[in-house]
């Protein structure tokens, strides 16, 4: 069994920003496209039960669990209903709000892995 491991949930979680973020960025260049259907990945969450990670016993009273590794699916964006007259589906305006929320989420990334590696140095030095 491996542990659950900090910095390899972050570097998966960086992974599928930078999926998600490839996605997002072929819907705005083809925003113009006649026929074009929005795609998007399957949330984190669902990354991550996929995983089955799970809290790992480390000393006798803990708990098990596991962690595997978990594979990013680009789909159809479902919440894109809405076709335009050339029937593309691509709506800028969310396209760019989900670019925004994956550059907020690559900080929010960022910051916790530097934390973790602060306090994880910090403790190496004692």
């Amino acid at each position: 069994m491996e542990p659950v491991n900090l910095f390899h949930l972050a570097a998966q979680q960086s992974r599928w920003l930078a999926v998600r973020q490839s996605a997002v960025a072929g819907n705005v260049a083809n925003v113009n496209t006649p026929g074009y259907g929005t795609v998007d990945v399957e949330p984190f969450e669902k990354v991550l039960d996929k995983s089955g990670v799970a809290m790992t016993a480390t000393q006798a009273g803990h708990l098990t669990g596991r962690v595997t590794e978990a594979g990013f699916a680009i789909r159809e964006d479902d919440r894109a209903a809405s076709l335009l007259p050339s029937e593309n589906s691509v709506v800028l305006e969310n396209e760019l709000m989900k670019a925004g929320e994956i550059g907020r989420q690559f900080e929010l990334n960022t910051a916790i892995v530097k934390a973790f590696h602060r306090m994880l140095m910090l403790t190496s030095k004692s």
